[in-house]
């Protein structure tokens, strides 16, 4: 009898520099946690991207779906739908997870009681000011049980009645799934848990190519006003620039 099927979903914007070690990374520590009657998938989504991301995912062995949308919620949204696994684990292309981590996460699927996870996540190396804001998010995560968006895992019975990632948010919308998420898993005595022992490596990509003052003023604004502030994509050049 299987343990459960997990489905890897990688959403992937021109990410032709790093998908190749996400998915190395992804694939290695899923091979170093297997457990018995534990089956998996590993989808790209490919959003609309003009290099070479796709065919590097193909060669990588992942199933590719395409978004034509360039927008974060539709590619995560694409992915989970095409999915076939009892529970979908969604990782951004530009983060690493490694087997204590990925055996955490495996460990959650037989929990009765839990409808999903985030994680904490290290950057490496970060400004000053880029530590505060780390573990600023942090206090707000565990706190909170907001999951980030480089690493949420969900049941995919919660992720299809909840309808998905909002496509009404351009950023954010990880905040949004965690809250709609949490209210669908109380009605059922299941909590969504933010892993802390293991934390994700993701890249700091952003924090390098971006001042401090962009980079804390969009945060804030994440914060206090969430829908008011990510509805436009417009003001989100921090997302969706294409710079990589």
């Amino acid at each position: 009898m299987n343990l459960a099927k997990l489905s890897v979903i990688v959403p992937a914007f021109n990410e032709e520099k790093l998908i190749g070690r996400c998915l190395e990374s992804i694939q290695m520590s899923l091979s170093a946690s297997a457990r018995e009657g534990l089956d998996t998938e590993l989808i790209v989504v490919d959003n609309n991207s003009t290099d070479r991301t796709a065919e590097i995912a193909r060669a990588a062995g992942a199933r590719v779906v395409f978004e034509p949308v360039n927008q974060i919620s539709r590619a995560r949204n694409a992915g989970g739908n095409a999915a076939s696994g009892d529970w979908l684990l969604f990782v951004d292309a530009d983060s690493f997870p490694d087997a204590p981590l990925m055996r955490e996460i495996i460990g959650v699927l037989s929990d009765e009681g839990v409808v999903g996870c985030g994680s904490k996540v290290r950057m490496a190396p970060l400004p000053f000011w880029g530590r505060l804001l780390l573990e600023t998010w942090h206090a707000i995560s565990v706190t909170c049980k907001w999951a980030a968006g480089s690493l949420v895992l969900c049941r995919a019975e919660a992720f299809g009645e909840i309808g998905g990632f909002s496509e009404k948010l351009y950023a954010t919308e990880e905040i949004d799934f965690s809250i709609r998420l949490k209210r669908w898993g109380r009605k059922r005595g299941q909590k969504l848990k933010i892993l802390r022992d293991n934390p994700l490596e993701t890249s700091p990509r952003k924090m390098e190519m971006y001042s401090a003052f962009d980079v804390l003023k969009l945060f804030f604004k994440s914060i206090l006003h969430p829908r008011a502030t990510f509805q436009n994509r417009d003001d989100l050049d921090l997302w969706y620039d294409g710079k990589r």
